[in-house]
């Protein structure tokens, strides 16, 4: 088993350091996983909520108001649950020494898109290739 690596709160990855060394590993490690937990909380939420909420409303518009009003919520929640999905699929890279690496061109996601999207999995060139291909076949 890995020794655990020390953060300071302030830790943030730069690109003067080595590239997914064991401090930017554990630094998006944990991003990841507050990120889960604040998601399945939510999800916990939802369910509770809704449990609360169901009774009978005699109104018509009020009932199609709240009707209304749920889908969205379980459309959320779908998709925070395909979230989940693609988070898990992120710390398993993590554990198998793929993070932080494009799937299509093997070479280092920058660090401030990591950052900002935890989850990528291609470079910014790869994703920006592979949406252009997207739309052209798309739009046949």
């Amino acid at each position: 088993m890995k020794a655990e690596v020390f953060l300071a709160d302030d830790y943030r990855p730069a690109d003067d350091e080595p590239f997914m060394n064991d401090k930017q590993t554990e630094y998006f490690r944990r991003k990841l996983l507050n990120w889960k937990s604040e998601l399945m909380e939510d999800s916990r939420d939802t369910v509770a909520g809704m449990k609360d909420q169901t009774r009978n409303i005699p109104d018509v518009a009020d009932r199609a108001s709240e009707e209304t009003d749920r889908s969205l919520e379980l459309r959320t929640r779908d998709r925070q649950r395909k979230l989940v999905t693609k988070i898990d699929a992120a710390l398993r890279r993590i554990d198998e020494g793929e993070y932080g690496y494009c799937e299509k061109t093997g070479e280092p996601i920058s660090l401030k898109r990591l950052d900002a999207r935890p989850i990528a999995t291609m470079s910014l060139e790869a994703q920006e290739r592979h949406e252009r291909r997207e739309k052209v076949h798309r739009d046949d």
